[in-house]
C-alpha cells in the first residue's frame, strides 16, 4: 500500500481527489454503500477514509422490567469496510482511529489487525463525545486527547508496545490528523488550537486533514497561520456540498462553522432543496477551482455515503 504523503509528492503539484466515507448501520448491506460510491471511483481516487464511530449508551427495558443503560456500536465493521475497498476497487483505504470508546489496549489490538491487513494510512482523531454527557470523557484505561493516540501510533512505528513481552516488528503508518479552519469547539481560543497542532505534529503525525468549511478565505488563514506555527506537513482541505437549506443550521450546529453570507442568500432564495443542492454544487465548483489554484494538495470530500452532487463537482473540476 501507499502512504497518502507518498501520493502527494508523486503528484508533482497536481491537486487529487478523494472522498470520506460512514459504515453502514448495524446489519444492513455493505453493497448499499459500495455501490453508492463506485460512481466516484471513475475520478480516481488514490484513498478512501472511512470513519469509526464509538458505542452509543441506549436505555432497554431488562428482564426484571427495569430500563437498563446499555452500550451499542451502531456502526461497526471499519477495518471490514477498509478490506472490502480495497479488494473491489483497488483503492487504498484510511481508516480512522478515535480515542472516544477505546483503551489504549483496545487500540492497539485494532492497529496490529490493520497492520496484518498491509493498510498503513490511519487517521487519529480523539472522537466525539457521549451524546448524553455532551463533553468528552475517556475511556477507563484510554486517550482523552488526539495527541496521545498519535503518540501511541508513532511508538508503534518505533517497534513499542505498551505492555509487550517480545519485541515488536515495527508497524509503519501515515498518521493523518484534523485541523480546524475555525477552531476546535474545544479550544479556548485560536492559539491554544495551534498549540495543539503543532503538539501533534510533532509527535509523528503527517498530514492534516481539515473540518469541512465553505469559506476558502479563512482556510487560507489556517494554512498561513500553521506555517508561521512552523507546521510544514501537507494540509488537506475537507469540503461537504450544500445540499438542503436545513443544513444550514445543522452543519452549523454540529461542526461549529461558519456559512457565507452570499451562500446564505442563495440557499435562502431557493424555492425547493433541490435548487439549493445545485446552488451547492455551483458553490464547490467555485471553492475547488480556487483551492487548486492556491495549490492544494488534495480537495477532500464527506460525502456520507452519497455520490451524486460530489460526482457532479468532480466532473468540472478533474
Amino acid at each position: 500500500m501507499t502512504k497518502v504523503t507518498e501520493f502527494i509528492r508523486q503528484a508533482n503539484g497536481k491537486t487529487l481527489f478523494s472522498i470520506e466515507i460512514i459504515p453502514p448501520l448495524k446489519g444492513q448491506n455493505i453493497n448499499e454503500l459500495l455501490n453508492s460510491i463506485e460512481p466516484l471511483m471513475e475520478f480516481k481516487p488514490p484513498f478512501v477514509d472511512v470513519t469509526y464511530h464509538r458505542e452509543e449508551l441506549i436505555d432497554r427495558i431488562g428482564p426484571d422490567g427495569l430500563v437498563e443503560r446499555i452500550p451499542v456500536r451502531k456502526r461497526p465493521g471499519t477495518v471490514g469496510i477498509c478490506a472490502r475497498l480495497m479488494e473491489r476497487f483497488h483503492v487504498d483505504a484510511v481508516p480512522h482511529v478515535i480515542c472516544g470508546g477505546f483503551t489504549k489496549d483496545e487500540t492497539e489490538d485494532v492497529l496490529i489487525d490493520l497492520s496484518y491487513l498491509g493498510i498503513d494510512n490511519v487517521l487519529v482523531l480523539r472522537g466525539d463525545p457521549e451524546k448524553s454527557a455532551g463533553i468528552f470523557k475517556a475511556k477507563a484505561g484510554g486517550h482523552t486527547y488526539a495527541s496521545e493516540l498519535v503518540k501511541q501510533v508513532s511508538d508503534m512505528n518505533k517497534g513499542i508496545l505498551l505492555n509487550a513481552e517480545t519485541e515488536m516488528y515495527p508497524t509503519d503508518f501515515c498518521i493523518g490528523i484534523a485541523g480546524y479552519p475555525e477552531k476546535h469547539f474545544d479550544a479556548v481560543s485560536f492559539d491554544s488550537d495551534y498549540e495543539h497542532l503543532k503538539r501533534k505534529v510533532d509527535l509523528g503525525a503527517n498530514y492534516i486533514v481539515t473540518q469541512m468549511f465553505f469559506d476558502n478565505q479563512k482556510f487560507f488563514r489556517f494554512v498561513e497561520r500553521c506555517r508561521a506555527e512552523g507546521i510544514t506537513v501537507p494540509i488537506i482541505p475537507g469540503l461537504k456540498p450544500l445540499a438542503t437549506k436545513k443544513q444550514l443550521t445543522v452543519l452549523s450546529q454540529i461542526f461549529h462553522l461558519e456559512f457565507p453570507k452570499e451562500l446564505v442568500d442563495e440557499a435562502n432564495r431557493c424555492a425547493s432543496d433541490k435548487e439549493v443542492r445545485q446552488v451547492g454544487i455551483e458553490w464547490g465548483v467555485q471553492q475547488c477551482r480556487e483551492l487548486i489554484d492556491y495549490g492544494v494538495p488534495v480537495l477532500h470530500f464527506y460525502t456520507m455515503g452519497k455520490s451524486d452532487n460530489v460526482a457532479k463537482i468532480a466532473e468540472k473540476i478533474f
